[in-house]
């Protein structure tokens, strides 16, 4: 049976030993920076021991994730002795395998298996890795044990090339990180009408529910609602009017990202090639001259 170890028991570490061991995976040794980390996810496993040492994790284990921050993998990747035959994966979004070099040079099947999913805490990690997909980068035969831990749980996996890696995670911020901004900007625009920002994002999460439901059963551009998706210029020059006024921090981030919305509303084909014309002449003047007066939304709601 494949011998697991595992180097940062933070939650990418925790989450992925503990559902790989569900599944039948012999996790073996855990070692992280702070001891504590290792213990707790150790005890957490049947058979697996909190050692000290990185190196201690490289002699026990013929497959070894590197689940450390970024800037972390390099150093262990060169730091450590491996051997022929053994598998060092590392868990990275952005970067590729090349990070594992010295791993490679020394007969080590090197690879990347980064879960498509948000971690912002142990529990919520362990809860949310089972159905990601996760993006795979490795040679036979090692790409075959990754796309098997990925069916074992209930994930999809996609296979990318060293060169995908960066626009692969430029995308995935895009799209959760992002998201995170999107809602505090909304939150902002609440405060000038004098609701708190807590009962705000409740507010909102059923719109955000609502929207990514859509997203998944109808699809990208079908699922576009809104003023630009029906090309309502009268609705968008009051908004433009309203934040130039109350938000004008936020003006161009609003019309940047009507800008980009206007290309869906045309796949839609509920707007035609002269109100989008429109419509981008009315968003480009969001970039001139925001406003007169130096107040932002923090500052409003600080009156």
């Amino acid at each position: 049976m494949l011998k697991i170890g595992i180097i940062g028991a933070g939650t990418v570490g925790t989450a992925l030993a503990t559902k790989l061991n569900e599944k039948g995976y012999k996790i073996v040794a855990v070692a992280d920076c702070t001891r504590n980390s290792a213990e707790k996810l150790a005890s957490s496993i049947a058979g697996c021991k909190a050692v000290e040492h990185n190196q201690d994790v490289a002699d026990a284990a013929d497959f070894v994730f590197i689940t450390t921050p970024d800037s972390v993998i390099p150093v262990i990747a060169s730091g450590l002795r491996w051997h022929k035959g053994q598998s060092v994966v590392h868990c990275s979004g952005a970067d590729s395998t090349e990070v594992l070099q010295p791993a490679r040079r020394t007969g080590a099947d090197v690879g990347v298996f980064h879960p498509l999913q948000t971690f912002a805490s142990v529990k919520q990690a362990i809860d949310n890795i089972p159905g990601s997909t996760f993006a795979i980068e490795a040679e036979e035969p090692l790409l075959t044990t990754l796309k098997q831990m990925s069916d074992a749980l209930n994930g999809k996996w996609i296979e990318l090339k060293p060169e995908d890696k960066v626009m692969y995670h430029a995308a995935a911020v895009i799209a959760s990180n992002y998201m995170v901004t999107l809602v505090k900007l909304a939150d902002d625009l609440w405060q000038t009408f004098g609701i708190p920002r807590e009962q705000a994002t409740q507010a909102l999460l059923p719109l955000l529910k609502g929207t990514l439901n859509n997203i998944a059963n109808v699809g990208i551009p079908q699922c576009l609602t809104g003023p630009i998706a029906r090309g309502d210029t009268v609705t968008v020059k009051k908004h433009l009017e309203s934040l130039k006024k109350e938000a004008p921090d936020v003006l161009s981030t609003y019309c940047e990202l009507g800008l980009q919305t206007i290309p869906i509303a045309l796949a839609k084909g509920k707007i035609d090639e002269d109100k989008a014309a429109e419509l981008r002449a009315l968003l480009k003047t969001g970039f001139q001259n925001k406003s007169n007066t130096k107040v932002s939304v923090d500052e409003h709601v600080t009156k």
